[in-house]
């Protein structure tokens, strides 16, 4: 027997689906404010790549939203306080962090980087190369650009 989905269905479906998606986005611009500006998110970025592979936590902390989601290329899921610890307990750790074919995107108070990065990290005394797709999300609070979120997707190997 083949089900039929009616048009209003569908269209319920599509919204449901596009609420999901865009959910973070949402959920990061919780207290932002204003507009943000291009140059500050490009030099928050690098900020933060910098705090992460001199393990500068003032900084991290800095940076980071109390609300941020990271969302690792291997699907695990940390908060700020678990993202900062796992870089202190010496498991994680960041020795080269770079980023291309990026595109930014602006919301309002909200500041959208895509592009791919090529990262050198130790995790748990095993030196790995990670090559992925990122989002990175930056929102405007106040005087303070904070860094909301993260997702990530490895890039297949290269033949």
């Amino acid at each position: 027997m083949k089900h039929r989905m009616s048009p209003h269905s569908l269209a319920g479906l599509l919204i449901a689906g596009a609420a999901l998606a865009l959910s973070p986005l949402a959920s990061a611009a919780e207290g932002c404010s204003g507009n943000i500006d291009p140059a500050a998110v490009e030099r928050a970025e690098d900020a933060r790549y910098a705090a992460q592979t001199t393990l500068d936590y003032g900084a991290l902390d800095r940076l980071l939203g109390d609300d941020l989601v990271y969302i690792h290329s291997t699907a695990a899921v940390d908060g700020k306080a678990t993202y900062i610890q796992s870089m202190k307990s010496g498991r994680t750790r960041y020795r080269v962090m770079r980023r291309s074919d990026t595109q930014l995107r602006l919301f309002g108070c909200l500041g959208v980087l895509t592009g791919q990065g090529n990262f050198e990290v130790t995790v748990e005394g095993k030196d790995i190369s990670v090559a992925l797709r990122f989002t990175s999300i930056w929102a405007q609070r106040g005087e303070r650009l904070e860094f909301v979120s993260w997702n990530s997707t490895r890039l297949p190997p290269k033949p």
